[in-house]
């Protein structure tokens, strides 16, 4: 069974930085476009950041500048690089496919506070 396994989160006070990673198995990870997605308890997962097979990259308006995501397809791993974060940046974070196809990972919580 495919496998998504999300890590990297933390706490970080306002304008601090973390990487994410997103360790993908048991699918051809590099044909996919992937995703990052955030979910704050009580609202609807919301896209983050997306990368084609190809590499072209696609971002939320509200972290745009703020986050790259990237690829390793070698190492089937997938990242999100993110600075200059924000209180309201904090959430649980995890990633997917597009559209998301595969069982959903425990993810990992970002929390954004002094």
């Amino acid at each position: 069974q495919a496998q998504l396994v999300e890590s990297g989160g933390g706490l970080v006070p306002p304008g601090g930085s973390l990487r994410l990673s997103c360790a993908a198995s048991r699918f051809v990870f590099r044909i996919y476009t992937m995703d990052w997605y955030r979910q704050i308890p009580g609202k609807t997962r919301e896209l983050v950041a997306q990368i084609t097979s190809d590499g072209d990259t696609n971002y939320a308006d509200s972290v745009k500048g703020r986050f790259t995501i990237s690829r390793d397809n070698a190492e089937n791993t997938l990242y999100l690089q993110m600075n200059d974060l924000k209180p309201e940046d904090t959430a649980v974070y995890d990633c997917n496919t597009h559209p998301p196809a595969l069982q959903w990972g425990q993810g990992t919580q970002v929390t954004v506070s002094s």
